[in-house]
């Protein structure tokens, strides 16, 4: 029938998908099957309900398949976090642990988004196989499992570089012919970063254990922690440093390590955006040390690694915490809260709105700023040398403008809902921009999302659907003209 969007095909990869999904689950089986926690038998359980469904969804949508349209893309893109979030939370739902599905699905998605948020109380007493799902579907979600699949859509023949697009409003960077090379350098770096991670998190103090969960965690800028205190349970000043560069190892472009080992020199600086993150962080934490060192008297050495960790955490969307910053005083507040909308820099695993659309943005009023001042010169705005186009700059602009409208209306939603003013906006801006906690005693760095209403549990989830895949792949869903020619 015209107007429809062929299904099957969308299926079949999405089954592939849960497919990996499943065969993840036996790591943390066999992580509580060697520390003998009887939750082992929760992960196999799960897998096995997974695999089954994976493998029927496969077998029945297999076939030959056309190149995918983009209005499938989009609707891949967006189903498949909803339909692998829904697997992710099984394990939640069925092990000791016994959450509810709202929670466990929040939960799940804010791994696989790399949010951070979290609903689980008690994580120090946590069976090892729980704290170990949590930091795996961090590192999916962060780029595991697109990776995959820009590797597996070429070989059905449905393309692949789109989907690793359609969760960009901006244009993928490409350095590789083909995407099989693309996806194995990409994948290849992000293995070698969590393995140095890894190694530097153990030397810092932490068990291997822990070292391992907190590196996936960490550069995937999630921010699932082991411990309910997440990094200040350590007490150690270089696990916050390791935590620290990590997070920002994570926050740039995981292409600019392909230009970094090509060309060391000169790819060090090959990214402006690059550039203008370490800028912004080294700002923000200069200033919030001077605060946290002047204001509330703290040992410079403490104000720096502590600004130094939280700020870094909330600009690169991660999640991590060593102090609750929210009695930090009142510029700490405002500080914190204006950084939830940084975000680290395009084709990372940060979120919310980044260093690049801030600099178009930057560029174009300086531009605007000029042609006021000299209205018969011809300006045009320019980014590391070359002109802005203005579909470039249209694009921003809107981008922009409906992420903070999708803030002020799911604010008001969540409000609505009887939560106080600050813990819904700081909610909604922790979650839409994938940086975890907000602000405040409810969901605030000491806090957790399990004391809020169920639907506003499901907003946002929302949120943090909407704001791993840049809210135009989900809100054109939305439009009627999407659904018929």
């Amino acid at each position: 029938m015209r107007g429809t969007i062929a299904l099957r095909p969308i299926f079949h990869v999405i089954g592939i998908l849960l497919s990996v999904l499943g065969i993840g689950m036996l790591v943390p089986a066999l992580a509580d099957a060697s520390a003998g926690h009887p939750d082992w038998t929760t992960f196999v359980g799960a897998s096995a309900v997974t695999l089954t469904f994976s493998g029927g969804m496969v077998l029945a949508t297999s076939g030959k398949f056309q190149q995918f349209t983009i209005r499938q893309h989009f609707l891949l893109t967006s189903l498949s976090w909803v339909v692998l979030a829904a697997f992710g939370a099984l394990p939640f739902m069925i092990s000791g642990l016994k959450l509810s599905f709202t929670d466990a699905y929040f939960e799940a998605i804010s791994g696989l988004s790399t949010t951070g948020a979290t609903m689980i109380v008690g994580l120090n007493e946590a069976p090892p196989g729980i704290l170990l799902w949590r930091s795996l579907l961090n590192w999916f979600g962060g780029i595991g499992i697109i990776v995959m699949a820009i590797a597996v859509l070429p070989v059905l023949r449905v393309g692949g570089m789109q989907l690793f697009r359609t969760e960009s409003s901006d244009k993928g960077d490409k350095p590789f012919a083909t995407v099989q090379d693309t996806a194995g350098a990409i994948a290849m770096i992000y293995m070698t970063l969590t393995i140095a991670a890894t190694v530097g998190f153990h030397l810092a103090g932490m068990r291997w254990f822990d070292a391992v969960c907190h590196a996936m965690s960490a550069i995937s800028t999630g921010g699932f922690s082991t411990k309910d205190q997440s990094l200040a349970w350590f007490e150690s000043h270089g696990v916050l440093w390791v935590a620290t560069v990590t997070m920002l190892a994570g926050a740039v472009p995981l292409t600019w390590y392909i230009r970094l080992m090509r060309d060391p020199r000169s790819g060090f600086f090959s990214d402006a955006q690059v550039l203008g993150l370490f800028a912004v962080v080294l700002a923000a934490v200069t200033a919030m040390t001077g605060w946290t060192w002047a204001a509330l008297e703290m040992p410079l050495w403490d104000a720096a690694t502590h600004s130094a960790i939280n700020v870094t955490s909330v600009i690169t969307t991660t999640g991590y915490v060593s102090a609750d910053y929210s009695t930090w005083g009142s510029f700490a507040m405002v500080a914190f809260f204006f950084m939830f909308f940084v975000g680290g820099c395009t084709g990372s695993t940060a979120g919310s709105i980044k260093i690049f659309r801030w600099q178009v943005l930057l560029q174009s009023m300086l531009t605007q700023m000029q042609r006021m001042l000299k209205p018969h010169r011809v300006l045009v705005p320019l980014y590391q040398g070359k002109r802005l186009d203005e579909d470039v700059i249209a694009s921003v602009i809107n981008f922009v403008f409906a992420y903070m409208a999708a803030f002020g209306i799911l604010s008001l939603a969540v409000a609505a809902m009887g939560v106080d003013f600050l813990t819904a906006t700081t909610a909604v801006a922790g979650t839409l921009s994938g940086a975890g906690p907000g602000l405040g005693p409810v969901v605030g760095p000491a806090g957790s999302f399990a004391p809020l209403p169920d639907a506003a549990k499901w907003l946002l989830s929302f949120c943090m659907l909407l704001g791993r895949l840049e809210v135009f792949t989900v809100m054109v869903l939305l439009l009627p003209s999407f659904w018929r020619d």
